[in-house]
């Protein structure tokens, strides 16, 4: 008879979390509070631009295996696209200066010896300082470990440590960028590629996993909110018991588990005594219904402005701020002009032929990446054997990222059916 197990979300952590289960052998049950599943990453069809944009930029790098892996496994790994290279265009809006970095296949950094191909104005001892960053020491931010400043810092580090870690970048943990920078850009240009999900983050990672669950027979609530969680047992053997939803209690048997794949300040509500970060960073996206121009690259680096990065599309160009809390309040006419001349100027598009537009904005969207706030995330495995946790929150070893999220489901997942198989 087939072990139940009961995931809590639809996110991306819990999708993963359902989809390794189900290639374990478990049957699944997936609840999600929404009446839709994809959490923080997932498509929605917006009247204004009559297109389907995501909820949420997200860039995906060569590198991320978990991420590459379970496209291929549910059937979508055709769905994420991008260069042969890896090639990141920038563009100083200030001063109006293009170059475009491009990382050299291999270990061996070839590229930063290369005028053509390193940051114009640096020279190859700059990137020493990288080593730094890669031996970094927990507890420290990325400033108490390098220097953070210099022509490197400002037209590369700064930019890309900032996606990363969603936070000022000298105030980051410097564990956690170094650990996405061993393995992506360490490893070669073969492993930092960007790649963009071409018909939005639904139909690369929420749909097809949605439709896999399905067909192996495992049973999807929506609208499905989780109140309480029911813990009984001595105090060596306690357990999941029972899980309270909205109008009904579901009964946990001896041999069955439970993922909890909800944001942090939702499973500290649900489980006892729980650690987990309390602070969070907002991002914000704003999308222009206008197509690019012709061999326009799809990922572009922006500098001194108000936007970090444009993204490209076949039917929009969308751009998006990190560590965006300052500016939730401005109106979002407001923001939007101002984002549209930094599109328009990068772009070399009219600047005052300002297209439909639609801004997307998300207050809590990674917890905050700081040394502090990493100390707070939580393993896995609880204090009950038959209940684990998931999310990018928790202790993956990464910031709040795609990657870090479908690991950490994976990882709960196996945790739960490796032996012992007995929870009583």
């Amino acid at each position: 008879m087939s072990r139940t197990v009961h995931v809590i979300g639809a996110g991306l952590s819990g999708l993963a979390a359902a989809v390794q289960l189900q290639r374990r052998g478990a049957r699944v049950v997936l609840h999600e509070a929404a009446p839709h599943a994809g959490g923080r990453c997932r498509s929605y069809f917006d009247i204004k631009l009559n297109a389907t944009i995501d909820n949420g930029n997200h860039l995906i790098l060569s590198g991320n295996h978990a991420a590459l892996g379970f496209a291929k496994a549910i059937g979508a790994a055709d769905e994420l696209i991008g260069p042969t290279q890896a090639d990141y265009p920038f563009m100083d809006l200030r001063s109006g200066s293009r170059w475009t970095l491009k990382i050299s296949p291999g270990r061996f950094p070839a590229w930063i010896f290369d005028t053509a191909t390193r940051v114009p104005g640096t020279l190859p001892a700059d990137y020493l300082s990288l080593l730094r960053l890669l031996l970094a020491n927990p507890g420290r931010t990325v400033e108490q470990t390098m220097r953070a400043s210099g022509r490197l810092w400002d037209a590369m580090l700064d930019p890309f440590l900032l996606a990363l870690l969603n936070v000022d970048p000298r105030e980051g943990s410097a564990v956690l960028a170094a650990n996405v920078m061993k393995e992506t850009v360490l490893p070669g240009g073969q492993a930092c590629r960007p790649l963009t999900a071409r018909n939005g983050l639904g139909h690369a990672f929420i749909e097809p996993a949605l439709r896999l669950l399905q067909y192996g027979g495992a049973e999807i609530r929506l609208g499905s909110r989780l109140t309480a969680i029911g813990f009984a047992g001595t105090d060596s053997k306690t357990r999941v018991r029972s899980l309270d939803f909205d109008e009904t209690r579901v009964e946990i048997g001896a041999a069955d588990g439970v993922v909890l794949a909800v944001p942090p300040y939702a499973a500290r509500e649900l489980v006892p005594g729980l650690i987990a970060p309390t602070a969070f960073r907002a991002i914000i996206n704003a999308h222009f219904a206008v197509g690019p121009p012709l061999a326009f690259e799809p990922v572009t680096g922006l500098l001194n402005g108000t936007a970090d990065w444009l993204l490209a599309y076949d039917d929009r160009l969308s751009v998006t701020i990190h560590n965006a809390d300052r500016f939730i309040d401005i109106p979002r006419e407001t923001l939007a002009q101002t984002l549209w001349q930094e599109v328009a100027k990068a772009a070399r598009l009219p600047v005052e032929r300002m297209p439909a537009w639609q801004i997307v904005t998300e207050k809590r969207a990674t917890f905050a990446a700081l040394p502090s706030q990493a100390n707070l995330r939580p393993a896995t495995r609880t204090r009950w054997p038959n209940l684990m946790l998931a999310g990018d929150w928790t202790a993956t070893g990464l910031p709040a990222t795609i990657e870090g999220s479908i690991r950490s489901g994976q990882k709960a997942a196996d945790l739960l059916m490796n032996p012992p198989m007995e929870f009583r």
